[in-house]
């Protein structure tokens, strides 16, 4: 009798990040989740409340979008869409007086922020066109 073996959860979750190319790995674990989770420590800056929650919540909310997946998709642009496209337009349009350090900081975030939008905006599209693709599976 043979026996279906089912990885766990997050052992599915590695396994799809794993599986996708590595300049996306490098992407998402040296730039993208460390560049926006350093807003948390400008909070006492001007918006820095603002700006941190944005940067963060589009994070936060792809938690559940991967374990529905139980990996990595399209639909995880989704989550990305709405807060950091705000987080883009305060930065960009409405950018608070900030100290130099705060100040480089809020270029790189934009910088990095459009980066990922381009390529969230095009994975939604594609996610809406059909794309339920899971990375790894």
């Amino acid at each position: 009798m043979t026996r279906t073996v089912h990885p766990t959860v997050f052992a599915a979750l590695w396994q799809s990040f794993r599986s996708l190319p590595g300049w996306v790995q490098i992407w998402m674990l040296i730039f993208l989740m460390p560049i926006n989770m350093v807003s948390l420590f400008f909070l006492t800056e001007p918006l820095g409340y603002w700006i941190a929650f944005l940067a963060n919540v589009g994070m936060i909310l792809n938690l559940p979008v991967m374990l529905w997946c139980r990996g990595f998709s399209k639909a995880m642009a989704l989550p990305h869409l709405i807060p950091w496209t705000a987080l883009v337009i305060l930065i960009a349009f409405y950018r608070p007086d900030a100290s130099a350090a705060y100040d480089i900081y809020l270029w790189i975030l934009l910088a990095t922020n459009v980066m990922s939008l381009v390529f969230d905006y095009r994975d939604a599209l594609h996610w809406f066109r059909g794309d339920r693709h899971v990375a790894g599976q």
